[in-house]
């Protein structure tokens, strides 16, 4: 009974710490549930690059999701959609100006090296090959003298000895700095630079710390492979998620309400003790949520609804189990450790089928799907806990060692009790 005890206070201080990230933490929610702006971007051919192979397009994935996080809003979806478009979806950005500015930029950093004329007259510059994927960052920086804002940059190995190297051979010349085909600035290279570090500052007039803060987020998010065309744009008002929140907890409060109901007249007194358990289990599962963090959608939520039908499921195994020890005669305790017992294996191949399935539609799954596995899986596992943990403990503490004197209370009539006693002692006398 002591170590009962200490796993009932063990539940009670999960329970209160769940409730604490449950009502403190606030969850994040998916663009149908706060509204904001869904892109799709189609990637172009171009003369470097005539078909989109998968290949680019993991590339084009990966450098549109480091944009889109350096954006700052957090929750976003870059999803592939067909062998050519991305669907990029933003919460919580209502005017799509800046995002398409940002996404579609090719972020291209060139420096070059100068073409003259006999006359030595400066008539077109050359790339060096020397670009932005020889970077390791870019930061935000400003000049000592004038305090003007410009883009420091670091590079990586291989590009600090290009940097080097082109540097000695311009020395006493002009070197360009090019972005997105716009020249940056042009210094003259005085002698040669070691220690992979440069700076682009913008020219006379300088940078504005917003040019120079997006320069670098897109330096830092890495060039585009191709270029990016936005074909669709649609905006998410907060309306309809808001509906969408409401509609939600009715349904959520009306299908836990009928379950409770249910369980209680049904199983009377285990039925109130799922009853807690599915409580627990609920708040548990919330704050995990939250703590991970999942982003909350429709199809999320949905998993979650449909995690408490199986977390439910699971307790009405272990009580029709106990029931069945009941009226074959068993002590209380014995049919609750036997009732345990016998259902464990129904309900762990049933939960382990059901996380392989959601594990499968987790990695091969759209963005939609994804959410749902995964609000599923993570009930599913907090349900085996709350099953064969939270209620036996609490079928123990309730009923401890003590006889059955009410069978009413396990929805049980009394004489299937008393011919189960009967039969018990006719057979001990044979």
């Amino acid at each position: 009974m002591k170590n009962k005890l200490i796993l009932f206070w063990l539940i009670v201080a999960l329970t209160f710490a769940s409730a604490i990230v449950y009502f403190k933490k606030p969850a994040s929610k998916g663009l149908d549930l706060v509204g904001g702006s869904r892109l799709i971007l189609e990637a172009q051919t171009s003369d470097a690059v005539p078909k989109i192979t998968p290949e680019i397009m993991d590339s084009l994935q990966y450098a549109i999701e480091n944009r889109v996080n350096a954006m700052g809003v957090g929750e976003t979806i870059v999803q592939k959609v067909g062998a050519k478009r991305l669907l990029v979806e933003i919460p919580n950005i209502k005017d799509t100006t800046k995002a398409k500015e940002f996404i579609g930029q090719t972020a291209q950093l060139e420096f070059k090296r100068p073409v003259k004329a006999a006359n030595g007259e400066i008539i077109d510059w050359k790339s060096t090959g020397l670009t932005g994927k020889d970077l390791k960052k870019a930061l935000v920086g400003s000049t000592p003298s004038s305090g003007e804002w410009m883009v420091e940059l670091e590079f990586n190995l291989e590009g600090a000895q290009k940097f080097y190297d082109l540097t000695k051979e311009l020395s006493g010349e002009q070197m360009a700095i090019f972005f997105n085909g716009k020249m940056q600035s042009a210094p003259r290279v005085n002698e040669p630079i070691s220690g992979g570090h440069a700076q682009i500052t913008g020219g006379d007039g300088g940078f504005e710390y917003t040019e120079a803060k997006q320069m670098v987020d897109l330096l830092n998010a890495g060039a585009l492979p191709v270029g990016a065309e936005i074909i669709q744009e649609e905006t998410v008002g907060p309306t309809l998620g808001a509906d969408s929140i409401a509609k939600s907890k009715m349904a959520g409060i009306i299908g836990i309400s009928l379950v409770m109901i249910f369980m209680v007249v049904y199983y009377r007194a285990l039925g109130v003790i799922s009853c807690f358990a599915l409580v627990i289990y609920a708040l548990i599962n919330i704050a995990l949520y939250k703590l991970i963090p999942v982003t909350l959608t429709l199809t999320g939520i949905a998993g979650f609804v449909l995690s408490i039908g199986m977390a439910i499921d699971a307790n009405i195994l272990i009580f029709e189990r106990t029931k069945e020890e009941l009226r074959m005669g068993r002590s209380l305790f014995t049919a609750i450790n036997s009732g345990f017992d016998r259902a464990f294996t129904s309900i762990f191949d049933s939960n382990v089928s059901t996380i392989i399935t959601c594990l499968v539609l987790f990695y091969l799954g759209s963005s939609i799907v994804k959410g749902f596995a995964l609000t599923l899986m993570i009930g599913v596992l907090i349900s085996m806990f709350s099953a064969i943990t939270v209620t036996k403990n609490f079928m123990h503490l309730v009923f401890g060692t003590s006889e059955l004197k009410y069978p009413q209370l396990f929805g049980l009539k009394k004489e299937e009790i008393e011919n189960a006693f009967v039969a018990q002692e006719t057979k001990r006398e044979k």
